[in-house]
């Protein structure tokens, strides 16, 4: 009998330098510490190639590093359209991620973007970009992204079932 094939997962900002990264090492912790990391694969990207090939702002690092979380290893890559087809979740980070990764997938198909923190129950349902502010922006975004990334995970137990 073969496993099934992992669910794929893809979060999606502007630059995939600070909030996409973020999403995809604290996520990829929680997926890790709930044992399901054979089974779930994830990534990250921009909707615009400025970055391609760099690491994590400094200071995303720093803050996801003080939670145990490393994002060293990761590089800026931006969105391509088979994207939209490998993946099983495309989550973007807010209206205007959601807005440009639509043009993309109405012209190409594939799996429909939406907002990460759809998975959220707070009142939040953007992830604010923390690049032109201090550190507590930062730390704002971590917070966001792990509490969205219980229910994201809570439904991806359910496709698993």
């Amino acid at each position: 009998m073969s496993l099934p094939e992992p669910v794929k997962v893809l979060f999606v900002c502007l630059g995939n330098i600070c909030r996409s990264p973020s999403a995809e090492g604290v996520f990829r912790h929680a997926v890790r510490e709930s044992g399901l990391d054979a089974q779930v694969r994830i990534d990250s990207c921009g909707t615009g190639g400025w970055h391609i090939g760099k690491a994590p702002d400094n200071r995303a690092q720093a803050k996801a590093l003080q939670r145990g979380i490393d994002l060293s290893a990761l590089r800026a890559r931006q969105l391509c359209p088979d994207d939209l087809v490998v993946h099983d979740y495309v989550l973007v980070m807010d209206r205007q991620n959601l807005a440009d990764v639509m043009a993309v997938w109405a012209e190409h198909g594939g799996t429909r973007p939406q907002l990460f923190l759809d998975f959220d129950k707070s009142e939040h349902d953007e992830v604010p970009d923390p690049y032109y502010g201090g550190d507590d922006g930062f730390e704002k975004v971590l917070d966001l992204i792990e509490s969205a990334s219980g229910g994201l995970l809570q439904d991806i137990r359910r496709r698993l079932v």
